[in-house]
This record gives structure tokens, sequence and C-alpha cells, in this order.
């Protein structure tokens, strides 16, 4: 959802939003949140739908008040509004809708979550959870297969979750069934970690070591990295003996590899000339 276009369109419903909701307790925030995904469902389901709400030769108030009668007695009346007012804006392509109210309802989750004071473990859930998927092929294999129906899915997620994560934790995961931002399961998941450290205002470092870092190897690399990239830094850390040494850090599109085994492979590709 790069384009200014929908930015502009998505501030605007935000603004709304948050508006609407600044007395809202956390379970408040998560009804309006599950109402804007149950509408993200919907646009998932009616590319025609989408592409009415997106036309760029009708007025933005038309089409505004086309989505609030239909959302009428649906859903809470700030929902109706904030999703009348994002309507209302220009958006590039049809599915740039889509995807704004699908990131419209994941912040409102993550605003339940920061009133309940649980973002950090949020993040830390879905990033064990994605580890634990990236680990079982099976499982990958079933949550990944976009030929079968989310629903079974969803409720495999909550069977496995069950007691074990915050509610907004399996909620994320759910939404990551869906293919958030049009991705697939796991990338879903590693764009929710992101977008929940990004709430919590900091980066997130994908890690790689051999064999598992001290505490104090752990800070002396967070603060390294918060030095680098301006802010705070959330690292996640997985434990492959295959590296043998070193260690690998991935921050967004950045990519150092310091492992032995990236060594190895250049030396053996530099003797294969």
């Amino acid at each position: 959802m790069a384009s200014g276009v929908t930015n502009q369109a998505y501030g605007d419903a935000a603004a709304r939003l948050n508006a609407g909701t600044a007395a809202s307790t956390a379970a408040q925030l998560a009804t309006v949140a599950d109402e804007i995904l149950s509408v993200a469902g919907l646009l998932r389901a009616q590319p025609r739908l989408r592409r009415a709400l997106t036309d760029p030769s009708r007025p933005g108030e038309d089409r505004s008040d086309l989505f609030h009668s239909l959302l009428a007695g649906k859903v809470t009346e700030v929902t109706a509004g904030a999703l009348a007012t994002l309507v209302a804006g220009r958006f590039s392509k049809p599915s740039d809708l889509l995807d704004a109210t699908e990131r419209l309802g994941v912040d409102t989750l993550l605003a339940s979550a920061q009133k309940q004071s649980v973002l950090a473990e949020v993040e830390d859930e879905l990033f064990r959870f994605s580890q634990i998927v990236a680990g079982t092929p099976q499982l990958a294999a079933t949550l990944s297969d976009i030929g079968a129906p989310v629903a079974p899915r969803a409720k495999l997620v909550g069977d496995l979750l069950d007691g074990k994560a915050q509610t907004v934790t399996v909620r994320l995961v759910q939404v990551a069934l869906e293919g958030f931002g049009g991705r697939g399961f796991e990338a879903s998941l590693n764009r929710l970690v992101e977008a929940t450290a990004a709430r919590r205002d900091r980066e997130v470092a994908y890690v790689t070591v051999a064999k598992p870092l001290s505490d104090a190897e752990e800070t002396a690399l967070a603060a390294k990295l918060a030095t680098i990239y301006g802010r705070e830094v959330s690292l996640k850390v997985d434990v492959n003996p295959a590296i043998i040494g070193g260690v690998s850090v991935r921050v967004g599109s950045d990519l150092y590899d310091g492992t032995i085994l990236r060594r190895l492979n250049a030396a053996k590709q530099a003797f294969a000339k």
C-alpha cells in the first residue's frame, strides 16, 4: 500500500477512527477491529464491489454514501463512518482498498493490545508461532493451503494457541491465513510481527546464529543496531547449527551475513571458477 493517494485515504480513515475510539476500552477496540476485518472479508470475496467503491468516475461522496448505506445496521457507527471515509478517498487500483481495510483492522487490533499493555507479548508470540510453523513442514503446508477453506484452518490455529497466547495474537494469526496484504501465510506472519514492532516504535532484526546468544551478547547487538537505525531494535533470534558459526542479521531489506557457512560457500564458488 505504497501509493500516495492510498496513504492519504488511509490516513483520513484512521484519523476518523482514532477520534471515534479515543475513549474505547480494549474490548471495544477488538470489536471494531473484528467488524473492519469482516468487511475486508466481504471486499475480498466481492471484486465487483471493490471496483464500484474505487471507481474514479464516481464522486468520492457518492461512493462513501453507498458504502455507508451497505454497512448501516450491520456494524457500529464508528466502523461504518471510518470505512465510509476510507472509500471516499482515491485508490490506484481496487485491490488497494482491500489492503487498506485489512491494515485498518490490524492497526485497531494492535491498539486493543496496546490498551492492555500486551504488545510486546503479542510480538513475541507471533514470532514464536512463525518459527514453529517454519519448523513443522506438515503444519506449514496445512496452514498455507490457499485452496482449503479458511474456517477449519482458523479453528486449528485457535486449538493450537488456546491458553498459550493472547487473544489478539490468535486473531492476527487468523488474519495471516487470509493472506494479509496479498502475501502468503508465512510472509503475512512476518509482516504482522513487523507491524506490531512498529506500533512499539521498533525495528525488527531477524538474527540467525549457530548457538544461543547470551543476554549480554543480545544487549550489545541490539544497542549496535539501534545506533545504526536510529531507534530501538527488537531481536528475533533463530538458532540454526547448520550455519556453523558467525551471525546473520536482516533488518528490512538490509542483510548482513557473517556466517561461516556463507564464507565456505563463497570459497567453494571461488575454487570452482
